[in-house]
Protein backbone atom coordinates (compact mmCIF):
# COMPACT_ATOMS: atom_id res chain seq x y z
CA UNK A 1 0.00 0.00 0.00
CA UNK A 2 3.29 2.34 0.85
CA UNK A 3 4.18 1.92 -2.58
CA UNK A 4 0.85 2.38 -4.48
CA UNK A 5 0.52 5.99 -2.23
CA UNK A 6 3.88 7.16 -3.38
CA UNK A 7 3.14 6.14 -6.93
CA UNK A 8 0.20 7.68 -6.59
CA UNK A 9 1.79 11.10 -4.69
CA UNK A 10 4.75 11.02 -7.33
CA UNK A 11 2.19 10.95 -10.51
CA UNK A 12 0.11 13.93 -8.97
CA UNK A 13 3.39 15.80 -8.28
CA UNK A 14 4.46 15.24 -12.13
CA UNK A 15 1.39 16.84 -13.23
CA UNK A 16 1.56 19.49 -10.77
CA UNK A 17 4.95 20.22 -12.12
CA UNK A 18 3.96 20.00 -15.92
CA UNK A 19 1.07 22.36 -15.13
CA UNK A 20 3.09 24.77 -13.78
CA UNK A 21 5.84 24.33 -16.51
CA UNK A 22 3.15 24.96 -18.68
CA UNK A 23 1.82 27.94 -16.89
CA UNK A 24 5.37 29.07 -17.15
CA UNK A 25 5.63 28.76 -20.75
CA UNK A 26 2.68 30.58 -21.29
CA UNK A 27 3.42 33.55 -19.09
CA UNK A 28 6.95 33.55 -20.87
CA UNK A 29 5.51 33.54 -24.43
CA UNK A 30 2.93 36.19 -23.01
CA UNK A 31 5.77 38.28 -22.17
CA UNK A 32 7.57 38.09 -25.01
CA UNK A 33 4.53 38.79 -27.04
CA UNK A 34 3.98 42.05 -24.94
CA UNK A 35 7.64 43.02 -25.71
CA UNK A 36 7.61 42.70 -28.94
CA UNK A 37 4.19 45.11 -29.02
CA UNK A 38 5.81 47.31 -26.92
CA UNK A 39 8.85 47.40 -29.23
CA UNK A 40 6.27 47.29 -32.72
CA UNK A 41 4.56 50.53 -30.88
CA UNK A 42 7.70 52.17 -29.83
CA UNK A 43 9.01 51.95 -33.57
CA UNK A 44 5.87 53.34 -34.77
CA UNK A 45 5.91 55.78 -32.01
CA UNK A 46 9.95 56.89 -33.72
CA UNK A 47 8.64 56.83 -37.28
CA UNK A 48 5.20 58.70 -36.79
CA UNK A 49 4.49 60.57 -39.39
CA UNK A 50 5.17 64.88 -38.84
CA UNK A 51 2.53 67.32 -40.01
CA UNK A 52 4.04 70.66 -40.99
CA UNK A 53 2.15 74.04 -41.76
CA UNK A 54 4.30 76.04 -43.86
CA UNK A 55 4.28 79.51 -45.00
CA UNK A 56 7.06 78.79 -47.39
CA UNK A 57 6.95 77.64 -50.76
CA UNK A 58 7.01 74.29 -51.74
CA UNK A 59 10.30 73.79 -53.47
CA UNK A 60 11.98 75.80 -50.53
CA UNK A 61 11.02 72.66 -48.24
CA UNK A 62 10.42 69.75 -50.03
CA UNK A 63 13.41 68.78 -50.63
CA UNK A 64 14.24 69.15 -47.03
CA UNK A 65 11.54 67.01 -45.88
CA UNK A 66 12.41 64.36 -48.64
CA UNK A 67 16.50 64.38 -47.20
CA UNK A 68 14.90 64.23 -43.76
CA UNK A 69 12.60 61.36 -44.64
CA UNK A 70 15.42 59.26 -46.41
CA UNK A 71 17.92 59.70 -43.28
CA UNK A 72 15.40 59.01 -40.37
CA UNK A 73 12.20 57.14 -42.27
CA UNK A 74 9.88 59.51 -40.72
CA UNK A 75 7.51 60.18 -43.00
CA UNK A 76 6.88 64.54 -43.55
CA UNK A 77 2.96 65.64 -44.68
CA UNK A 78 2.89 68.88 -45.25
CA UNK A 79 0.26 72.20 -45.80
CA UNK A 80 1.41 75.36 -47.64
CA UNK A 81 -0.29 78.58 -46.94
CA UNK A 82 0.25 82.12 -46.39
CA UNK A 83 1.48 82.65 -42.61
CA UNK A 84 -2.21 84.41 -41.39
CA UNK A 85 -4.31 82.01 -42.61
CA UNK A 86 -2.27 78.97 -40.99
CA UNK A 87 -2.18 80.87 -37.44
CA UNK A 88 -6.13 81.27 -37.86
CA UNK A 89 -6.61 77.79 -38.91
CA UNK A 90 -3.80 75.83 -35.99
CA UNK A 91 -6.28 78.23 -33.63
CA UNK A 92 -9.40 76.72 -34.88
CA UNK A 93 -8.61 73.18 -34.82
CA UNK A 94 -7.24 74.14 -31.36
CA UNK A 95 -6.43 70.09 -29.97
CA UNK A 96 -7.88 68.59 -32.87
CA UNK A 97 -5.37 70.03 -35.21
CA UNK A 98 -2.99 67.07 -36.98
CA UNK A 99 0.12 70.14 -37.30
CA UNK A 100 3.55 69.01 -35.22
CA UNK A 101 5.73 72.01 -36.95
CA UNK A 102 5.16 75.45 -37.95
CA UNK A 103 7.54 76.66 -40.17
CA UNK A 104 7.51 80.66 -41.15
CA UNK A 105 9.40 83.63 -42.48
CA UNK A 106 9.87 86.71 -40.66
CA UNK A 107 10.41 86.96 -36.84
CA UNK A 108 6.94 89.26 -36.56
CA UNK A 109 4.98 86.50 -38.42
CA UNK A 110 6.77 84.02 -35.65
CA UNK A 111 6.20 86.15 -32.62
CA UNK A 112 2.32 86.19 -33.63
CA UNK A 113 2.15 82.71 -33.76
CA UNK A 114 3.35 82.45 -30.02
CA UNK A 115 1.32 85.50 -28.88
CA UNK A 116 -2.02 83.53 -30.75
CA UNK A 117 -1.14 80.63 -28.86
CA UNK A 118 -0.28 77.75 -31.13
CA UNK A 119 3.04 77.22 -30.10
CA UNK A 120 5.06 75.27 -27.17
CA UNK A 121 8.56 76.40 -25.70
CA UNK A 122 10.84 73.86 -27.07
CA UNK A 123 14.08 72.38 -24.90
CA UNK A 124 16.67 71.81 -26.95
CA UNK A 125 20.55 71.68 -26.05
CA UNK A 126 21.44 70.99 -29.68
CA UNK A 127 19.18 74.42 -30.56
CA UNK A 128 20.36 76.22 -27.82
CA UNK A 129 24.48 75.50 -29.21
CA UNK A 130 23.37 76.34 -32.66
CA UNK A 131 20.89 78.98 -33.30
CA UNK A 132 22.25 82.72 -31.98
CA UNK A 133 20.30 83.89 -28.55
CA UNK A 134 19.41 86.98 -30.75
CA UNK A 135 17.91 84.77 -33.41
CA UNK A 136 15.28 82.69 -31.24
CA UNK A 137 12.28 83.45 -29.20
CA UNK A 138 12.98 84.37 -25.69
CA UNK A 139 11.04 81.80 -24.26
CA UNK A 140 12.30 79.17 -27.18
CA UNK A 141 8.98 78.98 -29.12
CA UNK A 142 10.71 79.35 -32.33
CA UNK A 143 13.89 79.21 -33.34
CA UNK A 144 15.80 81.33 -36.74
CA UNK A 145 16.07 78.61 -39.22
CA UNK A 146 17.69 80.80 -41.77
CA UNK A 147 18.71 84.27 -42.06
CA UNK A 148 18.18 87.02 -44.60
CA UNK A 149 19.57 90.90 -44.41
CA UNK A 150 17.48 93.30 -45.03
CA UNK A 151 19.86 96.30 -46.65
CA UNK A 152 20.52 99.12 -48.84
CA UNK A 153 21.16 97.75 -52.69
CA UNK A 154 22.46 100.48 -55.23
CA UNK A 155 23.22 101.71 -58.70
CA UNK A 156 26.86 101.10 -59.55
CA UNK A 157 26.26 103.27 -62.66
CA UNK A 158 25.58 106.29 -60.54
CA UNK A 159 26.68 105.58 -57.29
CA UNK A 160 29.27 105.58 -55.08
CA UNK A 161 29.40 103.14 -51.94
CA UNK A 162 31.23 105.93 -49.75
CA UNK A 163 28.62 107.86 -50.22
CA UNK A 164 26.42 105.90 -48.32
CA UNK A 165 26.62 105.12 -44.56
CA UNK A 166 23.18 104.48 -42.57
CA UNK A 167 19.39 103.32 -43.36
CA UNK A 168 18.32 106.95 -41.74
CA UNK A 169 21.14 109.24 -44.07
CA UNK A 170 18.65 107.60 -47.15
CA UNK A 171 16.19 110.87 -45.81
CA UNK A 172 19.17 113.23 -46.37
CA UNK A 173 19.23 115.58 -49.31
CA UNK A 174 21.40 114.15 -51.41
CA UNK A 175 18.67 111.42 -52.15
CA UNK A 176 16.03 113.86 -52.92
CA UNK A 177 14.20 111.71 -55.91
CA UNK A 178 16.49 109.28 -55.54
CA UNK A 179 15.02 106.40 -53.70
CA UNK A 180 12.75 103.76 -54.15
CA UNK A 181 11.18 101.48 -51.63
CA UNK A 182 8.60 98.31 -51.14
CA UNK A 183 5.06 98.96 -49.84
CA UNK A 184 5.07 99.44 -45.81
CA UNK A 185 1.92 96.69 -46.31
CA UNK A 186 4.51 94.15 -46.09
CA UNK A 187 6.23 92.58 -42.79
CA UNK A 188 9.93 92.86 -43.92
CA UNK A 189 9.56 96.68 -43.46
CA UNK A 190 6.96 96.66 -40.66
CA UNK A 191 9.92 94.89 -38.95
CA UNK A 192 12.69 96.89 -40.19
CA UNK A 193 10.86 100.10 -38.37
CA UNK A 194 10.52 97.94 -35.63
CA UNK A 195 13.58 97.28 -34.86
CA UNK A 196 14.45 101.25 -35.68
CA UNK A 197 11.69 101.90 -33.23
CA UNK A 198 13.39 99.31 -30.57
CA UNK A 199 17.06 101.62 -31.25
CA UNK A 200 15.61 105.27 -31.45
CA UNK A 201 11.87 105.23 -29.77
CA UNK A 202 9.09 105.95 -31.81
CA UNK A 203 9.68 110.13 -32.58
CA UNK A 204 12.77 109.73 -34.05
CA UNK A 205 11.81 106.70 -36.14
CA UNK A 206 9.03 108.69 -37.12
CA UNK A 207 11.49 111.46 -38.68
CA UNK A 208 13.63 108.84 -40.22
CA UNK A 209 10.47 107.61 -42.43
CA UNK A 210 8.94 111.00 -43.08
CA UNK A 211 12.57 111.76 -44.72
CA UNK A 212 12.87 108.59 -46.60
CA UNK A 213 9.00 109.25 -47.42
CA UNK A 214 10.36 113.00 -48.69
CA UNK A 215 12.84 111.95 -51.00
CA UNK A 216 10.85 108.57 -52.57
CA UNK A 217 10.92 108.91 -56.50
CA UNK A 218 7.68 107.06 -57.26
CA UNK A 219 5.13 105.36 -55.42
CA UNK A 220 5.91 102.45 -53.17
CA UNK A 221 6.71 98.86 -55.12
CA UNK A 222 4.78 95.70 -54.10
CA UNK A 223 8.09 93.74 -53.95
CA UNK A 224 11.62 94.10 -53.93
CA UNK A 225 12.24 92.55 -57.26
CA UNK A 226 10.17 95.42 -58.90
CA UNK A 227 12.64 98.57 -56.43
CA UNK A 228 15.73 96.47 -58.22
CA UNK A 229 14.44 97.26 -61.56
CA UNK A 230 13.59 100.33 -61.26
CA UNK A 231 16.74 101.38 -60.03
CA UNK A 232 18.13 99.48 -63.03
CA UNK A 233 15.85 101.56 -65.08
CA UNK A 234 17.03 104.90 -64.07
CA UNK A 235 13.97 105.50 -61.72
CA UNK A 236 16.01 105.81 -58.65
CA UNK A 237 19.42 104.88 -57.60
CA UNK A 238 19.12 103.27 -54.04
CA UNK A 239 16.22 101.35 -52.37
CA UNK A 240 15.88 98.72 -49.42
CA UNK A 241 15.53 94.87 -50.39
CA UNK A 242 16.18 91.61 -48.86
CA UNK A 243 19.52 90.12 -49.95
CA UNK A 244 17.95 86.99 -51.50
CA UNK A 245 15.64 88.78 -53.71
CA UNK A 246 18.98 90.64 -55.39
CA UNK A 247 20.82 87.09 -55.40
CA UNK A 248 18.29 85.75 -57.36
CA UNK A 249 18.38 88.59 -59.50
CA UNK A 250 21.95 88.50 -60.17
CA UNK A 251 21.82 85.17 -60.71
CA UNK A 252 19.46 85.67 -63.79
CA UNK A 253 21.47 88.94 -64.86
CA UNK A 254 25.35 88.14 -63.51
CA UNK A 255 26.84 91.91 -65.13
CA UNK A 256 23.43 93.37 -63.46
CA UNK A 257 24.60 97.06 -63.05
CA UNK A 258 23.47 96.68 -58.88
CA UNK A 259 25.25 96.22 -55.61
CA UNK A 260 24.35 95.88 -52.05
CA UNK A 261 26.05 98.06 -49.31
CA UNK A 262 25.68 97.25 -45.29
CA UNK A 263 24.56 100.35 -43.50
CA UNK A 264 25.45 100.79 -39.93
CA UNK A 265 28.39 99.59 -39.66
CA UNK A 266 30.78 102.40 -37.62
CA UNK A 267 31.59 100.85 -33.60
CA UNK A 268 28.90 102.61 -32.43
CA UNK A 269 26.58 101.83 -35.49
CA UNK A 270 23.90 99.12 -34.48
CA UNK A 271 24.79 96.94 -37.87
CA UNK A 272 22.35 95.77 -40.44
CA UNK A 273 19.04 94.42 -39.96
CA UNK A 274 18.36 90.75 -39.78
CA UNK A 275 15.58 88.53 -40.11
CA UNK A 276 15.30 84.72 -39.91
CA UNK A 277 12.70 81.92 -41.67
CA UNK A 278 11.99 79.37 -38.32
CA UNK A 279 10.23 77.44 -37.08
CA UNK A 280 8.35 76.15 -33.57
CA UNK A 281 6.42 73.32 -32.23
CA UNK A 282 2.52 73.36 -31.91
CA UNK A 283 1.11 73.34 -29.09
CA UNK A 284 -1.31 70.86 -29.65
CA UNK A 285 1.33 68.26 -30.91
CA UNK A 286 0.74 64.96 -30.24
CA UNK A 287 4.19 63.93 -31.88
CA UNK A 288 6.61 66.45 -30.22
CA UNK A 289 9.49 63.98 -29.85
CA UNK A 290 9.50 63.58 -34.09
CA UNK A 291 8.88 67.51 -34.54
CA UNK A 292 12.15 68.05 -32.09
CA UNK A 293 14.18 65.92 -34.33
CA UNK A 294 13.18 67.99 -37.75
CA UNK A 295 13.41 71.28 -36.24
CA UNK A 296 16.78 69.94 -34.70
CA UNK A 297 17.98 68.56 -38.08
CA UNK A 298 16.92 71.00 -39.95
CA UNK A 299 19.26 73.47 -37.82
CA UNK A 300 22.11 70.90 -37.75
CA UNK A 301 25.31 71.58 -39.83
CA UNK A 302 24.21 69.24 -42.89
CA UNK A 303 20.69 70.34 -43.87
CA UNK A 304 22.07 74.51 -42.57
CA UNK A 305 24.06 74.33 -45.69
CA UNK A 306 21.66 72.88 -48.22
CA UNK A 307 18.91 74.82 -46.46
CA UNK A 308 20.01 78.16 -46.83
CA UNK A 309 21.95 77.90 -50.11
CA UNK A 310 19.00 76.94 -52.07
CA UNK A 311 17.28 80.32 -51.15
CA UNK A 312 20.51 82.47 -51.06
CA UNK A 313 20.36 83.08 -47.39
CA UNK A 314 22.52 82.58 -44.69
CA UNK A 315 22.60 79.87 -42.25
CA UNK A 316 21.46 80.72 -38.96
CA UNK A 317 23.66 77.86 -37.49
CA UNK A 318 26.40 79.82 -36.25
CA UNK A 319 28.86 77.20 -36.88
CA UNK A 320 28.02 77.19 -41.13
CA UNK A 321 29.48 79.19 -43.70
CA UNK A 322 27.36 81.08 -46.02
CA UNK A 323 27.74 79.65 -49.61
CA UNK A 324 30.15 81.17 -52.73
CA UNK A 325 27.73 82.90 -54.11
CA UNK A 326 26.28 84.76 -50.98
CA UNK A 327 30.07 85.19 -49.10
CA UNK A 328 30.83 87.19 -51.89
CA UNK A 329 28.61 89.82 -51.26
CA UNK A 330 31.24 90.79 -48.36
CA UNK A 331 30.86 90.45 -44.61
CA UNK A 332 29.06 92.29 -42.08
CA UNK A 333 28.46 93.85 -38.17
CA UNK A 334 24.32 92.41 -37.66
CA UNK A 335 22.53 94.21 -35.45
CA UNK A 336 22.23 91.74 -32.41
CA UNK A 337 19.04 92.87 -30.84
CA UNK A 338 16.78 89.95 -30.24
CA UNK A 339 14.28 89.70 -33.03
CA UNK A 340 11.13 89.41 -30.90
CA UNK A 341 11.18 93.30 -30.91
CA UNK A 342 10.48 93.09 -34.66
CA UNK A 343 6.39 91.31 -33.55
CA UNK A 344 6.61 93.06 -29.91
CA UNK A 345 6.67 96.36 -32.05
CA UNK A 346 4.94 95.94 -34.96
CA UNK A 347 1.66 97.16 -33.91
CA UNK A 348 3.65 100.47 -33.45
CA UNK A 349 5.42 100.15 -36.49
CA UNK A 350 2.58 99.83 -38.42
CA UNK A 351 0.83 103.45 -36.65
CA UNK A 352 4.08 105.22 -37.19
CA UNK A 353 4.28 104.28 -41.02
CA UNK A 354 1.04 105.40 -41.48
CA UNK A 355 1.33 108.38 -39.64
CA UNK A 356 4.19 109.45 -41.42
CA UNK A 357 2.47 109.03 -45.07
CA UNK A 358 4.47 105.61 -45.83
CA UNK A 359 2.08 103.27 -47.95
Amino acid sequence: MMKTWLTGLSATALLVLSACSDESAQSNELTAQSQDAQVKAQAQDNNKEIVVYTSRKEHLVKPFFEQFTAETGIEINYITDSEAALISRLKAEGERTPADVFITVDAGNLWLATQEGVLQPIESDALEASIPESLQDPENHWFGLTVRARTIVYSTERVKPEELSTYEALGEEQWNGRLCLRTSKKVYNQSLVAMMIARYGEEKTQQIVESWVGNLATDPFSNDTKVMNAITAGECDVGIVNTYYFGRLQKETPDIPLALFWPDQSEEGYGVHVNVSGAGITKHSDNKENALKLIEWLASEEAQQMFAGLNMEYPANKNVEPTEEVAAWGEFKADSTNLSKAGELQPAAVKLMDRAGYR
